[in-house]
């Protein structure tokens, strides 16, 4: 039962949903001015390799 109270719980929190979405339509935005224009698609790579490793840190630091 408990088990079920939990689920439903997480289930009904939406509070990083906002977050996610403002993440994605960047992100988006990002690919469709590396698409239109070139000379943008590298400083664009740059800044998602930064964040990758930004990421798999905070990741392996949570571990």
């Amino acid at each position: 039962m408990k088990n079920l109270i939990l689920k439903l719980q997480v289930w009904k929190d939406t509070r990083g949903q906002d977050l996610i979405e403002y993440a994605l339509m960047a992100g988006f935005v990002a690919v469709a001015a590396g698409a239109i224009m070139p000379g943008v698609a590298t400083s664009i790579s740059t800044i998602f390799s930064k964040i990758a490793s930004v990421m798999s840190a905070a990741s392996n630091q949570g571990s």
